[in-house]
């Protein structure tokens, strides 16, 4: 689908200082949720190749839930995604496993595979992912702005659930001046568009409901507004 937001949008909503981040004008890769599975990553960046994407976005949660942690990083930073952190990225850089207490079978299978991954991934690894922002603004070409987070800009953390109403969404976009909002988290990939803002929730490349597909968005800029097509490849 095409988004072309009305003219409110073009004149009322305040300039941001965006440092650092060149204008995008060629096709964007979005996906979120990677969770360490390396075999849906690859696919999704094979996707990503054949669609001759020229820059990568990630929203958070990237590395623990899978077998292959290190791995994925690795895939990442040769992809030269640009990634934002997600409530179990930043656990892993900040969280000591040996702290953990369980009380439960599973909160204790939970806590075993939390020090696995990073041990796995060493500690230079952690330190990265207590680096990474909550939160990366993109100009586009049309002078629109794209802001990739893990969960909503009034919380990085939370999701943006696809059944809440106009209200709700609106209180979790908090009067960011963002154009459209790209995240993650729910594992649920859809879009819609609350005043003008318009909401692109990519998904999950490694916990896809139902397993055995993994979800991704391109974005491709044009003066006229931003095209966005959600689509999903199997593994």
């Amino acid at each position: 689908m095409r988004w072309r937001p009305g003219r409110q949008a073009r004149t009322t909503r305040p300039a941001l200082e965006r440092i650092g981040q060149k204008t995008a004008a060629g096709p964007i890769g979005c996906f979120s949720d990677v969770h360490g599975n390396l075999a849906a990553l690859k696919a999704v960046l094979a996707a990503c190749r054949e669609r001759a994407v020229t820059d990568i976005f990630v929203a958070g949660d990237l590395l623990l839930g899978g077998a292959e942690p290190l791995e994925v990083w690795q895939e990442l930073q040769r992809a030269q995604a640009r990634c934002v952190r997600g409530p179990s990225d930043l656990a892993l850089g900040t969280v000591d496993a040996a702290t953990l207490r369980s009380t439960s079978v599973e909160e204790a299978e939970r806590a075993q595979g939390f020090g696995r991954t990073q041990r796995a991934i060493g500690d230079l690894v952690r330190r990265r992912l207590m680096e990474l922002p909550d939160r990366i603004r993109v100009p586009m070409v049309d002078g629109r702005e794209l802001l990739i987070v893990h969960g909503s800009p009034a919380d990085p953390f939370e999701g943006i659930e696809h059944d809440l109403d106009d209200e709700a969404v609106l209180a979790m976009i908090g009067g960011d001046p963002a154009d459209i909002v790209v995240c993650g988290a729910t594992h649920v990939p859809y879009q819609r568009t609350v005043q003008d803002v318009h909401v692109v929730n990519v998904g999950s490349v490694g916990q896809a409901p139902g397993g055995g597909v993994a979800h991704y968005t391109i974005i491709l800029p044009g003066y006229e507004g931003a095209q966005i097509e959600q689509n999903f490849v199997e593994y």
